[in-house]
């Protein structure tokens, strides 16, 4: 895209930015009506262009991918900073419905989903909670929340949106999370590794584009160099990786890496980014049995294969209990899990390269049918380990072990000093102990120094459910920036919010209801084993289109076949 195509981007946005930031909350409802209409209209095209990019056949199970990673989610944040803005505007409470509770510790959570009964009955099971920062209160939470739309509002002001390249919602709620949070009009730099959504996402977007609020734009790092270093662009939000955040912070060449180790920027914008990181699956001990070491392998198998593993959330490290019963049966079920999931091409660039950088880490790395990887074994107390260290983002998976004594406490202290990243952590434990361990699982999961923790799901979870956080866990500075600053999603907007806690059931239905779960969640859509997924993602999309109650029954009963 040449400069003089940029240059007019960039001025259609400047003219309109004050426009945008004053613009009545009805104005913004309304755009969002047109925006989900227009979904919902072109969800069948956006996922095929996915498919065939990634290299999915069209009846294939794992295109639940593209439904629930693209349109679905989509429709979901829609749905839900529509209520929140229609609160807001209304005077009434964004929190009705939502319980508000406070931790021994002072403090403050907000359940977020299930959000209604038609959350309850879909996903049966599995709730998620947004805990705040020290110095919010249940009295003062509401306070903290929406402050784009409480006071005097501020200037207008143009971001620039660097979007991702892997799931294909990132760039657009990005954008909207850009506008209908931080009250900024939107240029948006698609990643050229999907692109080709790009005419779909400017058919989505077309109100907002007509109106001069928003623009999308095309090409490889040097038209994302020019508008980061743009005079006209106040402020960037980037996700990707580590790398992408220091070359716009700190430039590129030789003296970057010493401008970064004395804080030097090249760029003093505001910058906020979700750059991924190394995540844990740490695996309590307990009396599993041999369904629940099937079933969880499955689970472990779909947190790294999922999108063929480049998610910047996909577990990397599972952490296994020294001398546990089942530890190696663990090992050995993950594995069958990994080689009998759908074969799928590993289609994002340089996905070989990092294969081959673990394989050349380790020589126990085990080469699995297709394009998968396995590394058992690898030394807990090395710091500097290559799995610790560097994000994989290929299907990669490396394991390790901890002493069973103390190990959740131990797993929780090898997680935040020794993996480099803060964005998810998932823990895997039996309700037994669960039970056994009462308040002590809470207090792990609040030491966890991580932006979203899943206990008994997948930090994935967390990325779907609109009203949650998404984002690093806060506290990093530019110069260690690692998982990011900042966070995205949020359809309660939360100004200070800590992290997100996702909780499901350990097993599915009907074996849940043994367990003393009372969960009626059958093996979840987005498993990479379940064989009606597309057509249950399917149908999910459809109903957060349009929400008729019509829709439930199909969905309830393809869920049930997975």
């Amino acid at each position: 895209m040449d400069s003089t195509a940029l240059e007019g981007a960039i001025s259609d946005l400047a003219g309109a930015k004050e426009r945008w930031a004053e613009l009545p909350i009805a104005g913004r409802l309304d755009y969002l009506n047109r925006i989900r209409t227009l979904v919902a209209g072109r969800a069948d095209a956006w996922v095929a262009l996915a498919a065939q990019a990634k290299g999915l056949r069209q009846d294939s199970p794992l295109l639940n991918e593209e439904w629930l990673g693209g349109p679905y989610a989509v429709l979901g944040w829609i749905n839900a900073i529509t209520e929140t803005l229609q609160a807001l505007d209304a005077g009434t409470d964004p929190l009705r419905g939502s319980k508000v509770s406070q931790r021994a510790d002072g403090q403050t959570v907000v359940r977020v989903a299930p959000h209604d009964f038609n959350e309850w009955l879909l996903l049966n099971g599995f709730s998620t909670e947004v805990w705040m920062q020290p110095g919010v209160t249940p009295a003062n939470v509401r306070d903290s929340l929406g402050s784009a739309y409480r006071g005097p509002r501020p200037t207008g002001q143009v971001a620039l949106v660097l979007g991702a390249g892997n799931v294909s919602s990132i760039a657009p709620l990005d954008l909207l999370y850009k506008l209908y949070a931080d009250n900024e009009v939107v240029v948006c730099k698609l990643n050229p590794v999907n692109d080709y959504l790009g005419p779909t996402f400017e058919e989505i977007f077309a109100p907002l584009i007509e109106d001069g609020y928003v623009r999308f734009v095309y090409g490889g790092a040097d038209v994302g160099e020019y508008l980061c270093t743009h005079a006209g662009v106040d402020t960037i939000h980037v996700t990707g990786s580590e790398r992408t955040h220091d070359a716009i912070v700190y430039g590129v060449g030789p003296e970057a890496a010493a401008r970064r180790e004395r804080d030097e920027r090249v760029n003093p914008k505001p910058v906020s980014a979700e750059l991924g990181g190394v995540g844990p699956t740490i695996v309590v001990p307990g009396p599993w049995s041999k369904a629940d070491i099937a079933f969880q392998a499955e689970h472990i198998a779909t947190q790294k294969l999922q999108n063929s593993g480049f998610n910047c959330i996909a577990a990397q490290v599972l952490v296994l209990p020294e001398g546990w019963e089942h530890t190696e049966a663990l090992i050995a079920a993950v594995r069958s899990a990994l080689e009998k999931a759908e074969q799928r091409p590993a289609y994002y660039p340089g996905a070989d390269d990092r294969r081959q950088g673990a394989a050349d880490a380790y020589a126990q790395a085990e080469a699995l049918t297709g394009n998968r990887t396995l590394v058992t074994g690898v030394d807990a107390s090395d710091p500097k380990a290559y799995a610790f260290t560097t994000e994989f983002f290929a299907p990669v998976l490396a394991t390790t072990t901890l002493p069973a004594a103390g190990f959740l406490e131990r797993a929780v202290t090898f997680a935040n000093e020794q993996l480099h990243g803060t964005l998810g952590a998932n823990i895997l434990v039996h309700p037994r102990t669960l039970r056994e361990l009462g308040p002590k699982l809470d207090d792990a999961v609040a030491a966890l120094r991580f932006g979203t923790v899943a206990i008994n799901a997948w930090t994935g979870v967390g990325y779907a459910s609109p009203r949650a956080t998404w984002g690093a866990f806060p506290g990093h500075t530019p110069d260690d920036i690692q998982s990011g600053t900042g966070v995205v999603h949020n359809a309660l907007l939360f100004d200070r919010a800590q992290k997100t806690v996702v909780r499901g059931p350990f097993t599915p239905f009907p074996r849940s209801i043994g367990s003393g779960e009372l969960a009626m969640s059958p093996r979840p859509p987005w498993f990479v084993t379940n064989k009606t997924a597309l057509a249950t993602a399917e149908r999910l999309t459809r109903f957060a289109a349009d929400g008729k109650l019509r829709r439930l029954p199909g969905i309830l009963a393809s869920a049930m076949r997975g």
